[in-house]
């Protein structure tokens, strides 16, 4: 019988040893060709072309359009994934680590051009190239001319601020390893997340933010969605699904965010930032409160309450013929939606919201007709609660005056941001207590409103 195991050695040591240059290139080779054979072209023709294909303009036009791979074609799936990756960690490493922001300093603190403007230290084009040359190569591409004028003051010599260049590299270092970060959870690779994906990203960045080290890991995914959908509501107010990374690092909520990493951040530094523990549980707060059934979710009933509740019926059944809806009740998601809309009317996008639940008759464009049902409600509201209504004609002319529309008859969204006036106008149509502001609007500037607004709310004759 023969000796499988001997064969096999005597197999191998005849032949020749490659090198791993050589190994690689035959792996490469035979990658390709079953590649090839998979796809059905031939190994020396472009991937994704046949014969029909081939066309004179090939030579001078390359290929610009590549197509996604399906969720079946799994090698185009991992080469795709491996080709980011490699891609990312490139990139990546082309970034100026601490030590090198540090040597950075140094050179420009050595090579800075006097006098002292003030207690800056300046530098003048000169210097700053010279700063370029021993600065090595990772920074060639923040010492241009372009970036020196950017940064040039009104300084008689002709010369920026160190800091202030120094500021500018840390920043753009930061937006870059920010933009890697953020794209290694865009699972498809075009250059924008989905809702899953960014909730993925909070979600790993909460342990290194020590401001939200208080809160309960059950409270995590609530957290999450809270964080998630403040990008969402500004960033994506079409309901496409996704935000471009470039709309996500040129707003300020990252920062807002990332400031949590500050230890010492204050009180009222915390209560302002939507994305703080104490903002989050707030609003998450309000939302249990208003569950007085306990299921879990709104009904119009239950949403009532909102605020001083004083929002109008009319407002309240738009709301819920508008917004997604669960067997006629509002889920958190829904609710972070609205709230958000309500605390930011100033926003375009709170305008939009709001001004999607008045165009009742789906015009694009606010009439009269709509005006007046909305007015109306504030007016019922009025007579419950013992006031004299105040006339529409005067409202009306008073809403047009404001907002001074293209056409004297319709007020479209882009008229009510182009006024400045969107919050005052959205205020009177659909909230009693923002109706009564606005007409006692004199009276409260000399008198204490907080009081008035509460007496107000009781039913209290002010």
């Amino acid at each position: 019988m023969m000796d499988w195991k001997k064969a096999l050695k005597a197999h191998v040591a005849g032949k020749p040893t490659r090198s791993e240059e050589e190994k690689r290139a035959e792996e490469t080779q035979l990658f390709t060709e079953l590649y090839c054979q998979w796809k059905g072209v031939q190994p020396n023709r472009q991937v994704g072309t046949n014969s029909s294909q081939q066309h004179q303009s090939f030579k001078s036009i390359p290929k610009f359009y590549f197509k996604l791979p399906a969720e079946d074609e799994v090698l185009q799936q991992k080469l795709r994934e491996e080709s980011r990756a490699v891609f990312l960690q490139r990139r990546s490493r082309q970034l100026l680590d601490n030590d090198e922001l540090q040597g950075l300093w140094f050179l420009l603190d050595k090579h800075h051009t006097p006098p002292l403007m003030g207690d800056e230290k300046m530098i003048n084009y000169e210097d700053f190239l010279k700063v370029s040359a021993e600065a090595g190569p990772k920074c060639k591409t923040y010492f241009t001319a372009t970036v020196f004028a950017k940064l040039l003051q009104k300084d008689p010599y002709g010369r920026i601020s160190i800091m202030q260049f120094f500021n500018y590299v840390m920043r753009k270092v930061w937006l870059h390893q920010t933009r890697i970060g953020l794209s290694l959870y865009d699972v498809a690779g075009q250059g924008y997340l989905k809702e899953a994906d960014l909730e993925n990203y909070i979600l790993e960045l909460i342990p290194t933010l020590p401001q939200l080290d208080g809160l309960e890991k059950s409270f995590y995914s609530f957290y999450v969605c809270t964080a998630v959908r403040k990008f969402f509501f500004f960033l994506d107010p079409l309901r496409t699904g996704r935000i471009k990374i470039q709309d996500i690092l040129a707003c300020s909520f990252l920062d807002d965010l990332l400031e949590l990493r500050d230890e010492d951040l204050s009180k009222e530094m915390q209560e302002s930032n939507w994305f703080s523990a104490p903002s989050a549980l707030r609003v998450y707060g309000q939302y249990l409160n208003l569950d007085k059934d306990h299921n879990g979710m709104l009904s119009k009933e239950e949403l009532s309450r909102y605020g001083t509740g004083t929002l109008t019926p009319v407002f309240l059944n738009r709301v819920f013929q508008e917004c997604l809806t669960y067997d006629g009740e509002m889920d958190y998601k829904t609710y972070l939606d609205f709230v958000l809309a309500m605390e930011n009317r100033k926003e375009p996008q709170a305008l939009q919201y709001i001004f999607r639940l008045l165009d009742i008759q789906n015009r694009s464009y606010l009439n009269i007709f709509a005006l007046n049902t909305f007015f109306r409600a504030i007016q019922e509201q009025m007579k419950i609660h013992g006031q004299e209504p105040v006339s529409f004609e005067d409202v009306k002319d008073e809403i047009f005056d404001m907002v001074k529309p293209a056409d004297p008859l319709k007020i479209t969204l882009q008229d009510l941001i182009n006024s400045g006036q969107g919050e005052t106008v959205t205020n009177i149509l659909i909230d009693l207590n923002g109706f009564w502001t606005y007409e006692n609007r004199e009276v409260l500037v000399q008198e204490n409103p907080a009081d008035d607004l509460e007496n107000f709310g009781e039913g209290e004759e002010v």
